[in-house]
């Protein structure tokens, strides 16, 4: 399974920045994982494979290139872009995204070829098919509804998380799974904003260790997503200051291979 980050902010070199203010993933150039950057960054290849989006949930910086993605691709579509989402989700894309006022609602337009984009909705706990992969969607604890995910094809499976505070349940049903290749895992804000980091249902280094301690298959790379990019320095070096065996950052722009 290949799996990238796509870069959503750049140094003045142009090279992509550690500090990146938006979360999008790309599986085996097919399919995105959430949609922060899917219209700016995604390259031209994948462009023109990519027609599934599955999301985590609805915050701007998971959904920001989706408008955008959408718009570049109307009038080329053979076939729609799917959005896998759970119903909240696609409710809030519905009214607060696609409503002709921020941005036109796609679920009613078409091009020659037929409908431009199609919502595919599924329920936390659930198994469900996206392209070549199987997905699982698992409640993690954030402030808006929000699924983490298991991803497998016919070799491996990976675990990511989105969005998240506290993990009790995402944890029970990961450690009741195989070994998987690889754990992405969200640390947003440093010890010092412990308090906001608390009510706004994201992770501290801090609390990453203790969340990882509930992790049963240690041997198992585990890589940093999804740090806020004000703090992304002091995060990174607190993060190392635990000496984790296998804890790592996950590279912007890196294509790895599980």
């Amino acid at each position: 399974m290949k799996f990238q980050l796509l870069p959503s902010s750049f140094n003045e070199d142009g090279t992509p920045s550690r500090r990146q203010h938006l979360a999008c993933f790309v599986v085996d150039d097919r399919v995105a994982v959430d949609a922060g950057s899917l219209g700016q960054s995604i390259g031209a290849e994948q462009r023109q494979l990519v027609r599934d989006v599955v999301l985590t949930h609805a915050h701007l910086d998971h959904i920001a290139g989706l408008p955008l993605f959408l718009d570049d691709l109307f009038s080329v579509l053979e076939s729609p872009v799917r959005i896998h989402a759970t119903p909240e989700v696609i409710g809030i894309l519905e009214r607060d995204i696609f409503n002709w006022s921020i941005y036109p609602r796609f679920s009613e337009l078409s091009n020659d070829h037929g409908a431009i984009l199609q919502y595919v909705p599924f329920q936390t706990g659930s198994e469900f098919t996206v392209a070549h992969l199987k997905f699982e969607a698992i409640s993690v604890n954030h402030r808006v509804p929000s699924v983490g995910f298991v991803i497998a094809d016919e070799k491996t499976r990976i675990v990511i998380t989105g969005d998240t505070a506290g993990l009790d349940d995402f944890w029970e049903r990961v450690n009741n799974l195989p070994p998987p290749g690889a754990v992405l895992i969200e640390c947003a804000f440093p010890d010092e904003l412990a308090e906001l980091a608390e009510v706004s249902h994201h992770l501290t280094p801090a609390r990453l260790r203790e969340e990882l301690d509930k992790f049963a298959h240690t041997d198992t790379p585990v890589y940093v997503i999804n740090i806020k990019p004000m703090f992304c320095e002091k995060v990174v070096a607190q993060i190392g200051e635990l000496n984790i065996e296998n804890l790592r950052i996950l590279d912007v722009g890196r294509v790895y291979e599980w």
